[in-house]
């Protein structure tokens, strides 16, 4: 396996423990984000980070099994060429539903590589 297939697996771990640190303490209500515009661009900026990685990584194996993949690079796409689209309540959706899907998908892919990974060591060994 593409060893950079991992770097951007970690790349999109990151960005996703990054934007949840931004909502630490937080008062998660869309009326308070709504008005926030900090936190509406890093997660904007998140985004791009993770749909960006995801777009390598189908580009490196274009059968890799991301859920959702293609949705996740759209909405990449979307707020980078049509920014003037992109909305509070949308923004929020990510936050409050898409994103946490995006974490467990990947925190299990990175599970699944690890094992598959040293199970390779173990038998070379």
């Amino acid at each position: 396996m593409d060893e950079y297939i991992e770097i951007y697996l970690s790349d999109i771990k990151r960005a996703i423990e990054e934007l949840e640190s931004y909502f630490d303490g937080y008062p998660m209500r869309y009326e308070v984000f709504e008005k926030d515009y900090l936190r509406r661009s890093a997660v904007e900026r998140k985004t791009e980070i993770m749909g960006e990685a995801i777009n390598r990584i189908l580009k490196i194996q274009h059968d890799f099994p991301i859920p959702n993949a293609r949705a996740i690079i759209d909405t990449r796409n979307r707020i980078i060429h049509a920014y003037d689209s992109v909305r509070p309540e949308f923004l929020w959706g990510l936050v409050m539903r898409h994103i946490p899907e995006l974490k467990k998908d990947i925190e299990r892919l990175i599970a699944f590589l690890e094992k598959q990974k040293n199970e390779k060591d173990e038998s070379c060994s």
